[in-house]
């Protein structure tokens, strides 16, 4: 065989994976399941009493999700004044939206408890705590008119690399090849890699297994995004913005996934921010990544 012909083959295979792994998207039955209790969490009307009740019923007969949802109460990440000792503690200090939002988070999560292949369960669940709270200091200097919904922002942070996962589940080989490439690669975007790659990237993996999930639009738009904020889709919808930012700021925390290490003004402006915040945001961002870091250490 020629070296022409040998590289004719390599891409033709390359495109038949390619084509295959976009097949496999829509392929729901290969795609992980919610579990039934985040099912159940997400579907929950909480303007009323019953809602209510049931939230605090599911989540205070999951002993996972309950004695992980005190621990992250009584850490330094969320800010409690007083010890909470009980899921209705968490509740009453926290508040019913951000209690199902964790909740449904650390119910997710469970489906990363190991490793498939090379990628590594536990270094996503690490980097998608760590944005998930490093995205607070971002949002607390939006103007309020301009802030997302409490119950979305840490859902989105939590679940905005779910295409690592759906990955995984979808073709080990591919995955294992990706984080190679990225493990060699360590200065250069992963996203770069993934199109050169696969043709296809974790955000739009994880859009897809995001609306598998029935997840809200704005989180699927969210996760689809997060890399590319400023695409069209992503038009009116900040969460893609502020997870694009929050990356930047805190590039240590689990997962190797290169990003640019500089927010620009224009990024902090579009977020409604005076670019002079952002030494202050930066300082408290990576604060509350490092406490998730010792919580997570500590379970």
């Amino acid at each position: 065989m020629t070296a022409d012909n040998a590289r004719t083959l390599d891409f033709t295979q390359g495109m038949n994976r390619s084509v295959d792994l976009r097949q496999g998207i829509r392929h729901l039955d290969d795609l992980p399941a919610m579990p039934a209790i985040a099912q159940k969490l997400m579907t929950l009307d909480l303007d009323s009493e019953q809602g209510e009740r049931q939230m605090l019923l599911l989540i205070s007969q999951d002993p996972l999700i309950s004695a992980k949802l005190i621990g992250l109460s009584n850490s330094p990440l969320l800010g409690v004044s007083r010890k909470v000792c009980s899921v209705k503690d968490a509740a009453l200090l926290l508040g019913l939206n951000r209690v199902k939002s964790v909740a449904t988070g650390i119910a997710v999560m469970s489906l990363m408890s190991k490793p498939i292949g090379r990628f590594d369960a536990q270094e996503m669940w690490l980097h998608n705590l760590c944005v998930a709270f490093a995205m607070l200091p971002v949002v607390r200097a939006m103007p309020f008119k301009s802030r997302p919904q409490d119950d979305l922002i840490f859902l989105a942070g939590m679940l905005h690399d779910i295409g690592y996962l759906a990955l995984a589940h979808l073709d080990v080989q591919r995955s294992d090849d990706l984080h190679t490439r990225i493990a060699i690669e360590p200065g250069r975007p992963s996203i770069e890699i993934e199109r050169e790659l696969l043709e296809v990237t974790h955000d739009e993996l994880g859009a897809e297994l995001a609306k598998h999930w029935n997840l809200p639009e704005e989180l699927v738009a969210a996760i689809r995004y997060h890399h590319t904020p400023d695409a069209p889709g992503a038009a009116g919808l900040p969460l893609a913005r502020i997870i694009a930012v929050t990356e930047q700021l805190i590039p240590f925390a689990g997962l190797r996934e290169f990003v640019r290490d500089r927010v620009t003004d224009e990024a902090w402006a579009a977020l409604g921010i005076d670019p002079e915040q952002a030494e202050d945001i930066t300082l408290q961002a990576v604060e509350q990544a490092e406490q998730a870091i010792q919580f997570v250490s500590s379970l």
